[in-house]
């Protein structure tokens, strides 16, 4: 595709986006970054570039560089090109994972 045709491609929605991210799996959980909380906001500009609003468990986290390379390349193909802008605050805490989310860590053994 050339860049004229790129130009004229509608964005993606925050849905579309949403929907991919759910193949991004917190390595050390395995569970997606979707239903753990950790996605705090999507925005998706007329030239197709998405930025998450996205936490971690922990600042500390040492998979950031994994986290943030599955999650470009989950959305490959649905946006021109996708920024993280890593948030802290509010702080992640358990209340923040879905109800599908309590229900996989149930399932892995966790007590949640």
């Amino acid at each position: 595709m050339s860049e004229n045709e790129t130009a004229t491609v509608k964005p993606a929605s925050e849905d579309e986006i949403r929907e991919a991210l759910y193949d991004v799996v917190d390595p050390e959980l395995g569970i997606d970054v979707v239903n753990l909380g950790l996605i705090y906001g999507i925005h998706v500009d007329d030239s197709n570039v998405a930025t998450l609003d996205m936490t971690l468990t922990s600042a500390a986290c040492p998979l950031t560089d994994v986290i943030e390379d599955q999650a470009k390349a989950a959305t490959d193909g649905i946006v021109n090109e996708l920024k993280i802008n890593w948030v802290w605050m509010p702080p992640w805490g358990p209340d923040k994972i879905t109800d599908d989310g309590r229900e996989q860590l149930r399932a892995l053994g966790f007590n949640v």
